[in-house]
C-alpha cells in the first residue's frame, strides 16, 4: 500500500491520529500524521506541503479540517490519492456554504475517497452526494447513524481506506 499522510481536525492534533496510523500500518500501509497549525486552511497548506511533498505515489488526506486542507492542496498539486474523513462541507446549519467549500474540487485529478456519517452536522448527505459529483474520480461511503468522525465504524472505515489506497495507487 502507498504512503498516506493524514492530518487532524481543527480541535485535534497529529498525536490524536495515532490509532488511525497504527490501524493502517496493521493493514500493511505506511501512514504518517501531520501536525497542522490552527486557523484558516490556507494558512495550514504550506505546513502540510512541507510534510507531504507532491508525488503520484503519495496519498494525502485528513479528518474534517485536515481533509479540507488536503483537498485544497490536491487541487493545486499532483498526488496519487485523497482520503477525506468527515469532510466539513458546511458549518452546522450553514448549508449554503457547501458550494464555496467545494469550488476547488473539479481541479482534483486523483481518485478521492470520502467517508462520512449520515448524522454529521458538518455534511448533509444530499449535499455531499451533489458535491462528490464535482470530483472526477470519487468514491463516497456513508455510515448510517454516525456523526462527525469515524470512531463508531473505526475498523470498517480503515478497511475501506486501505482497500482504496491499494486500488488507487496500485
Amino acid at each position: 500500500m502507498p504512503r498516506l499522510f493524514l492530518s487532524h481536525g481543527a480541535s485535534g492534533s497529529a498525536a490524536g491520529l495515532a490509532p488511525q496510523v497504527a490501524g493502517l500500518q496493521r493493514r500493511g500501509g505506511e501512514a504518517t500524521a501531520v501536525q497542522l497549525p490552527k486557523g484558516r486552511a490556507e494558512r495550514a497548506m504550506p505546513v502540510y506541503l512541507a510534510a507531504a511533498p507532491p508525488s503520484a505515489g503519495t496519498a494525502i488526506g485528513g479528518h474534517s479540517f485536515g481533509g479540507r486542507v488536503a483537498s485544497l492542496i490536491a487541487a493545486e498539486h499532483e498526488y496519487g490519492a485523497l482520503v477525506l474523513l468527515s469532510y466539513p462541507l458546511h458549518p452546522p446549519g450553514g448549508y449554503d456554504r457547501w458550494d464555496e467549500r467545494t469550488k476547488h474540487w473539479p481541479r482534483i485529478t486523483c481518485p478521492v475517497l470520502l467517508l462520512s456519517g449520515d448524522r454529521d452536522p458538518f455534511a448533509r448527505v444530499a449535499l455531499l452526494r451533489d458535491a462528490a459529483r464535482r470530483l472526477p474520480a470519487a468514491e463516497l461511503i456513508i455510515y448510517p447513524g454516525v456523526g462527525h468522525g469515524i470512531g463508531p465504524v473505526f475498523e470498517e472505515a480503515l478497511d475501506a481506506v486501505a482497500a482504496f489506497l491499494k486500488s488507487a495507487l496500485a
